[in-house]
């Protein structure tokens, strides 16, 4: 079985497990090592079996607990060159623990193929994964600061979506934030707002997705409400009944997500909440 899970998404904080058969990889490290621990353990996941962790870019919101992590695992480090050098500036010990690929590279991670694509963010080289396994396939697309065709390509076809859907524009415009981090956050290498983002999901629902679940909220420019109402309005539009076609959640910003668990063979990827979940 193939299962996806967020242990914290958000501005504050950003990591995810993805698991294959005896392959368990974590999909950044934005939040303490023993936040994460903890995650796993109570999630059934010896942390020493970890197989490694794909760092998406180097902001702090996504690799706060990796130099703590590795000291004490010795994980495997995979992200871009770029995104590792600058890793490698702020960890001194991680050189050795370092795998670097190209934007669009491919490489197996165990019982889990992983698909890098470039994504268009203010950071070194950053880029998002999907990760396919026991037939299935999981994409990864946050910290967009826009949809390009690369992304788009990515998507398509995957059994579950992580689907960025960071603020409602208009918060961002008539809130306090000074002018430069507006900029930054409505520009093209910032972060997707829930329409852009539900434009993505939508996108992907059309070419097969049945579980979309909505992260990197914004905790001062967004809701959980806000960002799937206008999700689940978007796929409306698009024909896709986001009550009945699909599964449409948004990850929680500092607990556990359910675990996604998708299924070969299955028309819909189904989800449950593993018996101590919530705790993490």
């Amino acid at each position: 079985m193939f299962t996806y899970t967020t242990l914290a998404s958000g501005s504050s904080g950003n990591c995810a497990v993805v698991s294959c058969g005896s392959t368990h990889l974590l999909v950044d490290a934005g939040i303490s090592a023993r936040r994460i621990t903890t995650a796993l353990k109570n999630l059934g996941i010896d942390p020493a079996s970890l197989s490694g962790v794909l760092v998406t870019h180097e902001h702090s919101d996504h690799i706060s607990g990796l130099t703590t992590l590795t000291k004490q695992l010795g994980l495997p480090v995979y992200a871009t060159a770029p995104t590792l050098r600058q890793l490698c500036y702020r960890i001194p010990f991680l050189e050795g623990l370092c795998r670097d690929f190209q934007p669009g590279d491919s490489f197996p991670v165990g019982e889990v193929w992983v698909n890098s694509f470039p994504t268009s963010h203010d950071a070194a080289c950053s880029v998002g994964y999907t990760l396919t396994g026991d037939g299935c396939k999981a994409a990864v697309a946050t910290d967009l600061g826009c949809l390009t065709p690369a992304v788009l390509q990515a998507v398509r076809g995957c059994d579950l979506l992580v689907c960025e859907a960071n603020h409602d524009e208009d918060w961002v415009k008539s809130g306090p934030y000074p002018y430069y981090l507006k900029q930054r956050i409505l520009g093209d290498r910032g972060h997707l707002s829930n329409e852009v983002g539900a434009e993505l999901a939508a996108q992907a629902a059309q070419s097969g997705t049945r579980t979309v679940v909505l992260a990197h909220l914004s905790s001062e420019n967004n809701t959980p409400a806000r960002a799937r109402d206008v999700a689940a309005r978007r796929l409306s539009a698009a024909g896709v009944d986001p009550e009945r076609d699909l599964s449409l959640t948004v990850a929680p910003r500092k607990e556990c997500s359910p675990v996604f668990c998708l299924e070969r063979g299955r028309d819909t990827a189904a989800f449950r909440l593993r018996e101590g979940a919530a705790l993490c």
